[in-house]
């Protein structure tokens, strides 16, 4: 058979270029690749950044599925279906929301693909697909398959050199889909030889872990940073707050060259973590957390939800403050959003604060309910402020790092691709987004 792999286009945030969209490719796709027998031909389109082909005669076309793509999502379908192709949806929100997907594609995959596809596959050629495809059973990391590296186009992208080294998250907070009672409640990691023998095919010594939580099982870090030490590697990954009380793992990144951590503190009010059952999180640690970091060299991109029941419009003028005068290097800012299929939709919904049912604004930049203490244009407002004001020249310097040799990708972030963006798009799409990525990476940490 011939397959057609796709990821929908995102709908760009106030504040993302081409950059956000350019980011990576789709590990899920890259995954399905190497999990497909090589009889058959694959190809992988990313709508971020190429034209999809729907008249290129293909077999089966598989869709991975985000919520804020699911309208797109469904538009690619119909437009295949029409060519009489059959269409497989897959991805975080079809498992979330399964009963949302049905009747808009011949199948839906529900759960981890690993041992669905070959199942998907065989049926698709002798024509009888199920409408469903099930499995929540628990998977071993020893399951869990490589993504096809060949198969990226490298100059498409800003990084390439991604790896995930487990599935899922030992924590159940109400805004995520771990929350959802169809996703399996499971924290995996994969066997670390096969982490290395990756890390080791990339032939590069930037590595980006873009794990949920790098940190889910402690046990597996310590066991896994102790091997990568040797390799020499510079690196990002993203942890839960509670590494605070784990100073032997904060040793173990700095020496293993864990350059910066993506950590989702959310909220700088106790009682709003509270409310969104976030049981990981300790404000009372917070500021202790980024001393530790920082002493060790490590620098931090920290991620802010906005409009949680705590909150008053008071929140992103305390929030910015707390971000300057701790020195956070970067940071994400999220409006609350309901995922369906999770504890925060389902309690918003039965209260009827849910005032817009477009998937497509559920991207974290949209008003979609009705906040409790202040209005929505006051929360959207104030979302853009935020923005505007951390990565403003006057807090930018505010921020500085107070190790020097920090400097040159502090900058590299906060003004190439976060003041100067769009600029920088330009120049990506001169040179190739791949080697921009290059520069950007040689300059800051000084390797290939």
């Amino acid at each position: 058979m011939k397959i057609k792999l796709i990821q929908p286009a995102m709908i760009q945030r106030p504040m993302d270029t081409k950059l956000k969209t350019r980011m990576a490719p789709s590990l899920a796709l890259l995954t399905l690749a190497n999990l497909t027998p090589k009889e058959h031909e694959v190809i992988i389109e990313n709508e971020n950044v190429e034209s999809i082909n729907f008249d290129e005669k293909v077999d089966l076309v598989a869709i991975t599925v985000t919520v804020d793509v699911m309208n797109r999502a469904i538009e690619i379908a119909k437009e295949f279906r029409k060519r009489s192709v059959k269409v497989v949806a897959g991805g975080i929100h079809i498992t979330a929301d399964p009963k949302g997907a049905y009747g808009y594609f011949d199948a839906i995959c529900v759960g981890m693909a690993e041992r669905i596809w070959q199942r998907i596959l065989f049926d698709a050629q002798n024509d009888s697909l199920n409408e469903i495809y099930n499995d929540m059973l628990s998977i071993s990391g020893q399951e869990i398959v490589s993504p096809d590296y060949d198969i990226i186009d490298n100059s498409k992208y800003l990084y390439t050199n991604i790896i995930s080294t487990s599935r899922g998250c030992p924590f159940e907070c109400d805004f995520c889909y771990n929350s959802s009672q169809s996703v399996h409640k499971a924290y995996i990691n994969r066997p670390i030889e096969d982490v290395i023998r990756e890390i080791k095919t990339l032939r590069t010594r930037h590595i980006m872990f873009i794990d949920d939580n790098f940190i889910g099982n402690p046990s597996w870090t310590k066991k896994f940073l102790a091997q990568i030490k040797p390799l020499g590697l510079k690196y990002n990954a993203a942890v839960t707050s509670n590494i605070v009380d784990m100073p032997d793992i904060l040793d173990d990144l700095k020496e293993s060259g864990c350059q910066s951590l993506f950590i989702g503190f959310e909220s700088i009010n106790d009682k709003a973590i509270d409310s969104v059952n976030k049981v990981q999180n300790s404000v009372g640690k917070y500021e202790r957390l980024v001393e530790e970091l920082h002493k060790r060299g490590i620098m931090i991109n920290a991620s802010f939800v906005f409009g949680l029941d705590e909150d008053d419009s008071s929140v992103f003028e305390k929030t910015l403050d707390w971000i300057v005068k701790n020195k956070i290097e970067t940071v994400t800012s999220h409006i609350l959003t309901p995922y369906p299929g999770t504890r925060l939709y389902e309690n918003l919904h039965k209260q009827g604060r849910i005032t817009d049912f477009d998937l497509s604004k559920y991207n974290t930049a949209n008003v979609v309910y009705r906040p409790k203490n202040m209005t929505q244009e006051e929360l959207y407002k104030g979302y853009l402020w935020i923005y505007k004001e951390v990565y403003s020249f006057k807090n930018i310097v505010k921020r500085l790092p107070n190790s020097k040799k920090q400097w040159i990708p502090y900058l590299a972030f906060n003004l190439l691709y976060r003041r100067f963006g769009k600029l920088t798009e330009k120049i990506c799409e001169i040179i190739s987004f791949r080697r921009v990525g290059s520069i950007t990476r040689w300059f800051s940490y000084n390797i290939k």
